[in-house]
């Protein structure tokens, strides 16, 4: 059975740090690629960055660069989200996906839940 899961969410002061984890199982992890969205009510959902099977994650949007951090460990099925200098914007629910294709077929497309995060005084 397929599950992923993320936590780590919550409600800090601006400035605050957070760090989110996504915890996966039920597919060959090291053959998806692993991305954090992220989608305010009513809005478009974001994607904050990919990291594929292998190779470098993909830029973060402007608004995260120097303060988003995302990784890794294919060793224990689970990716990261760090992120510092949260201001309210960021305010979000925050999604984890992974996406397998191998030969031009899509293995698979599986999102978490999602985890609030709230920047609020």
């Amino acid at each position: 059975q397929v599950q992923v899961v993320e936590s780590g969410g919550g409600t800090v002061p601006p400035g605050g740090s957070l760090r989110l984890s996504c915890a996966a199982s039920g597919f060959p992890f090291s053959e998806y690629a692993m991305s954090w969205y992220r989608q305010e009510p009513g809005q478009e959902r974001e994607l904050i960055s990919s990291m594929p099977s292998s190779g470098p994650a993909t830029d973060l949007p402007d608004s995260m660069k120097g303060r988003f951090t995302v990784s890794r460990d294919n060793a224990k099925n689970m990716v990261f989200l760090q992120m510092n200098n949260l201001k309210p914007e960021d305010t979000a629910v925050y999604v984890c996906n992974a996406f397998g294709v191998r030969d031009g077929q899509i293995l698979g497309d599986y999102y978490g839940e999602g985890t609030q995060v709230t920047v609020s005084f």
